[in-house]
């Protein structure tokens, strides 16, 4: 156990790479959980009149915006703009019509994502003209708006909740059956090993994309069937790891005294050769959590993931893709989430395999050390 715990403390070539890589996934994983719940706009919010709106450190509406909109809602109404006077939190606007103004017609600025309720103050020829005080609603989009009008910033952290769950449980799942099974079949040995390795290998053969559809097809589209997919597959390399960790494991000193004393193997896994072989298995969870995101942004960008109003990185992605000459920015808000996501964590899995084999001086964990 101590050669375990003494290979994880960062060495000289991971002191920088690790605390980082966990920085950058802290701040990360607390703007996917806490942003949305400060964000003014919801996550399924739509705004009509802000379609496709470029990223933006400025308020909505701008004078075109508010202009334009308050063209839209005139000729609606049957009206036109005798003049128009707009500072930055209202419009003053006298509206003429060929027949007399109807109050409850006024209703349609409130429905606007531009307007609040306006204030008559003037109605001349009966009704014919008259003269509004329109407040403006102030809308911040940090990183615009998409095809429906829905906040982009807001969804990218949405939709960093449930890939980084999946990155999350996927691994879960994999350090629970693949270790256990790779234990198993390390310490059995012999016939035992040999058919459970090779029922492993008959599913390294089974083509992916061809399991999630037929379970999409059996099972429907929802968010468990990410789970059961990815952990389907990704647990086999982790089973692999373990058997080889114990294999090796099983010959040393303390794991034969362990045997002639009677102790049961599931103690002996348990409480010797598990602990030992920590290390690298910890080490391979760090990569093996990019590798589920990114299966899972695959399922997405494929239409097999996700439902709406819920999103992920890759359904965005998806969409973005789709719109990439007229709002290139839905491409790259999501994709730059989902590449600093995989970048930290692949230099976080680096940096403790570094640790790791620095840990034992550069030789193999369960390599004697060389006699001075």
């Amino acid at each position: 156990m101590s050669d375990a715990l003494a290979s994880l403390y960062p060495g000289p070539g991971a002191s920088k790479r690790v605390p980082i890589s966990l920085a950058l996934l802290a701040l990360i994983a607390l703007a996917c959980v806490l942003g949305p719940m400060v964000s003014p706009h919801p996550y399924d919010r739509v705004y009509p009149d802000y379609v496709f709106a470029d990223p933006s450190l400025a308020p909505h509406p701008t004078a075109g915006e508010a202009k334009g909109a308050i063209e839209d809602i005139a000729r609606r109404m049957g009206a036109s703009i005798a003049s128009l006077r707009q500072d930055r939190r209202a419009l003053n606007v006298t509206l003429i019509g060929e027949r007399p103004i109807d109050a409850r017609d006024l209703r349609v600025f409130e429905r606007s994502d531009v307007f609040a309720a306006p204030r008559v103050e003037a109605s001349e020829g009966e009704g014919r003209r008259l003269t509004l005080d329109i407040p403006l609603q102030r809308n911040l989009f940090l990183f615009g708006t998409d095809a429906n009008g829905r906040d982009l910033l807001t969804r990218t952290l949405i939709a960093g909740r449930v890939s980084l769950a999946v990155g999350l449980l996927a691994s879960f799942v994999a350090i629970v059956i693949g270790v256990a099974y790779g234990a198993i079949a390390g310490f059995a040995g012999g016939g035992v090993d040999a058919v459970m390795m090779r029922i492993v290998e008959i599913l390294y053969a089974l083509p992916f994309i061809f399991f999630v559809i037929v379970l999409v097809m059996v099972f429907g589209r929802n968010f468990a069937l990410i789970f059961v997919a990815i952990g389907a597959v990704e647990w086999l390399d982790m089973a692999r790891l373990a058997r080889g960790q114990t294999l090796s494991l099983k010959q040393r000193e303390y794991v034969v005294a362990a045997r002639a004393l009677g102790v049961t193997p599931a103690a002996i896994i348990w409480r010797h050769i598990l602990p030992n072989a920590s290390g690298p298995i910890i080490a391979f969870l760090t990569l093996l959590a990019p590798r589920a995101i990114l299966l899972e942004s695959l399922i997405s960008f494929l239409g097999l993931g996700v439902e709406e109003p819920l999103s992920s990185w890759g359904v965005l992605i998806a969409d973005g893709a789709r719109n990439i000459q007229g709002a290139i920015h839905l491409l790259i808000v999501p994709a730059a989430f989902l590449g600093a996501t995989l970048a930290a964590l692949q230099s976080l899995g680096q940096g403790l395999q570094q640790s790791f084999a620095e840990g034992f001086g550069g030789r193999a964990p369960n390599q004697p050390a060389p006699p001075e």
